[in-house]
Order: structure tokens, then sequence, then C-alpha cells
């Protein structure tokens, strides 16, 4: 079996490759909380129903009711 020498030129050469493909796949990645589920989109549907039919409560209104 040969032996491979690695000297300090070779790690930084990977790392900076390594380094590369890291910011390769930031630029790709998706914020997973920008993601609507299922369940968020019925809630957000719901919302807008009881938001034209005039069901909720104002965030003022609701401190008023709780005396704050």
């Amino acid at each position: 079996m040969a032996k491979t020498t690695v000297t300090l030129e070779t790690i930084y050469k990977e790392l900076e490759l390594i380094k590369e493909k890291i910011i390769d796949i930031e630029k790709h990645m998706v914020d997973i909380d920008s993601i609507m589920t299922e369940e968020d989109y019925k809630a957000f549907e719901e919302y807008k129903i009881e938001k034209s039919e005039g069901k909720l409560t104002s965030h003022e209104d609701l401190k008023k009711e709780l005396g704050l």
C-alpha cells in the first residue's frame, strides 16, 4: 500500500472546495418557515372566512375587553 503525503496546502485546498460547496448549497436552500403546510393553509382559509364575516376581534378591542 502506497503512502500518501498530506500537506497543509492540500488540506487548505480541500477545505476551500468544501466551503464553496456549502456556499452553493446555502444559496439554493429554502427557508423552512416560508413553506405553508396543509394545516397552515386550512387555518389561513378559515381566517379569511372569519375576517370576511366580521367574526374577528382586533388587538385593540381585545385589550379593552381584558382591561389592559
